[in-house]
């Protein structure tokens, strides 16, 4: 039974026959699987146990099969038919992106918190409960394990360790996000948040979990890091060099998209929290060395920019003119690039106000060099060189340190608590606890719901 998606459900019972009354689930949790028929039943009876022993939350556990060829499928249906607790879905193309994204936007209208982890457990399951918890209070948007934060304890080769971390430096350096894991298989998010984010993610393979998570820290949404118990898998079968080249070409195309203004980050950001919770358009800096490096980035595109506009107006303007107006077209390009690139800064708002501050800036640089040069007057010209090269570094550093403290300089909400955290968020995972606990969660759908007989996957997937 597949729907017009490619996607199949697990039927829910026959006429007549009774279900078990259940709290409606605040969270979902999805195991993605392929081709896993035989870690699959120790998996789930696993995870279930733990759920239902551990988490203080009422929770559904969902198998998601990516177009398996063995007895995975005939397996995931069983479980659900079996377990309490347990779902099944069916997809007939591979992906986890494809999935998660698949599941995610169906339980987003009835769901309040949607997580995953890989079926492997490599990460220890004590780890859940911290990472959902800021989700139901409502703290956070989005939660993720993470391998690479004190207080992680990971067992894995080093190829492996090597890769994860070369990975994660290259996102830093490139697209200044400040989360220290992208890739870790243990995630989470809130409906609110998967409504606003899945429609901007196109990656459906491994590179989406990094797509995501993008997209929400450029959108300014909150991401809570919680340090894992980690242990690899050798059985893995992912393949490294395969998904090293679509990892690279995905920044490529991400980081087009955000320099394009491809993707509506203010209007997620909107989507999840009114204006009044998050009324600023600056992220937090990220690290003063990936900082450094896409600020000499620019730098050097600005000097190429610069001297192309100067060559192409001199013969229509004049050596003097076409200096000066070279000058301030690259001095625009550059604050905007810095804007964005350097500091990680989008939106509209306060952008005037920025390119205002940043000619103050070009107009401090300038005032150095001219003074080195008038301090230098009469000198040999070799010595007037060096001082104006010198002012010129000089100028370079005050440059980047007012961009830093001053331009771009993170503006925080005005209403904090003592622990300096903004007004209460909205959160209907907690709203979801105050509600009848009684009610029995809809049932998954059946052929009878739509005209072809087959299951419609835009409704509810609930288990039986």
């Amino acid at each position: 039974m597949s729907t017009t998606d490619g996607t199949a459900l697990v039927p829910r019972p026959a006429p007549g026959q009774t279900t078990t009354q259940v709290p409606a689930p605040v969270v979902d949790l999805l195991i993605p699987v392929h081709n896993e028929a035989h870690d699959l039943p120790h998996a789930v009876a696993r995870a279930r146990a733990f759920l239902d022993r551990e988490l203080p939350w009422p929770a559904r556990l969902t198998i998601v099969d990516n177009a398996s060829t063995d007895d995975t499928w005939a397996i995931a249906r069983r479980l659900a038919a079996e377990i309490p607790g347990v779902a099944a879905v069916r997809l007939d193309r591979k992906g986890r992106g494809l999935a998660l994204s698949t599941v995610w936007r169906a339980d987003a209208a009835h769901i309040p918190v949607l997580a995953y982890m890989d079926v492997d457990l490599s990460t220890d399951l004590r780890g859940l409960a911290p990472l959902v918890a800021p989700l139901v209070s409502g703290h956070s948007d989005v939660a993720i394990g993470t391998r690479l934060a004190r207080g992680s304890h990971v067992r894995r080769g080093p190829t492996r360790e090597f890769i994860s971390r070369s990975y994660n430096l290259l996102l830093h350096t490139l697209l200044g996000v400040r989360f220290s894991d992208a890739q870790c298989g243990f995630k989470a998010i809130t409906a609110d948040a998967a409504r606003a984010l899945l429609p901007q993610v196109h990656d459906t393979q491994w590179f989406f979990d990094t797509e995501l998570l993008v997209i929400a820290e450029k959108a300014g949404l909150r991401i809570h890091e919680v340090p894992v118990d980690w242990v690899d898998d050798p059985d893995s079968r992912v393949d490294i060099p395969r998904t090293v080249r679509e990892d690279l070409a995905g920044i490529a195309r991400l980081a087009g998209a955000l320099l394009g203004g491809r993707i509506p980050l203010e209007a997620i950001r909107q989507a999840v929290h009114p204006p009044m919770a998050t009324d600023h358009d600056e992220a937090p800096h990220d690290g003063l060395l990936g900082q450094i490096v896409r600020f000499a980035v620019v730098g050097l595109a600005s000097t190429v920019l610069y001297t192309l506009l100067l060559l192409g107006l001199m013969p229509l303007a004049g050596a003097q003119a076409a200096n000066l107006l070279a000058l301030l077209l690259s001095t625009l390009a550059n604050t905007q690039a810095n804007r964005w690139f350097t500091f990680g800064v989008h939106g509209r708002r306060r952008a005037l106000v920025h390119q205002g501050q940043g000619l103050v800036v070009f107009l401090v640089g300038w005032l150095l060099t001219a003074i080195a040069l008038q301090l230098t007057a009469g000198l040999a010209p070799v010595w007037q060189a060096v001082a104006a090269t010198v002012a010129n570094l000089l100028a370079t550093l005050v440059k980047f340190l007012l961009f830093r403290h001053w331009v771009f300089r993170p503006h925080r909400p005005a209403t904090t608590t003592d622990a300096g955290v903004g007004p209460a968020r909205h959160s209907p995972a907690r709203d979801a606890l105050l509600d009848d606990q009684d009610a029995t969660p809809a049932a998954l759908p059946t052929p009878a719901d739509r005209p072809d007989g087959t299951a419609d996957t835009s409704d509810t997937m609930e288990h039986r």
